[in-house]
């Protein structure tokens, strides 16, 4: 959705479903907190703004973004957790291990969320400089926490 001229934070509201009831997990990577407590704090406040009871959203920090995948799975296990918004920033470096990460990550909460049949949100930045993470995590690209957090709530708004 985001481009080098569109504002994260933008979004349709079509399909914006009614979340008073509903139960929000959201795991964040401490690594890189700088970027990842920034989206944090994106996904949280759109999720209230939109009408989520601020008790209902759960968070809950994993070590790395590769973690993520089992993070998610553990919170979506959960009954009473509607969906799963999953945080995170991997900055390109100079080895593959960006491509491995980004891949598992991506993988492991597509799996996730239809073993679960519940929205398991991909919120991971993969940037190539610390920059560009912070661009989109409430810079001048808007924060990708709140576009997480916007996507969550139209999943639940097309199961109903």
């Amino acid at each position: 959705m985001s481009s080098s001229h569109k504002n994260l934070s933008e979004f349709s509201s079509k399909n914006v479903a009614d979340i008073s009831q509903k139960r929000f997990g959201i795991l964040v990577s401490e690594w890189n907190s700088e970027v990842t407590d920034a989206l944090f704090s994106g996904a949280f406040e759109t999720l209230v703004t939109n009408g989520a009871i601020r008790d209902n959203i759960i968070k809950q920090y994993v070590p790395g973004s590769y973690e993520l995948s089992l993070g998610a799975q553990w919170m979506a296990e959960r009954k009473d957790i509607d969906a799963v918004i999953c945080l995170g920033c991997v900055i390109q470096g100079e080895t593959r291990h960006f491509d491995f990460i980004c891949s598992a990550v991506a993988h492991g909460l597509t799996n996730v969320s239809l073993k679960y049949n519940k929205p398991v949100i991909f919120g991971v930045l993969t940037p190539d400089t610390q920059k560009q993470a912070l661009d989109r995590a409430g810079g001048k690209h808007g924060n990708k926490g709140d576009e997480a957090a916007i996507t969550a709530i139209k999943m639940l708004g097309i199961k109903g």
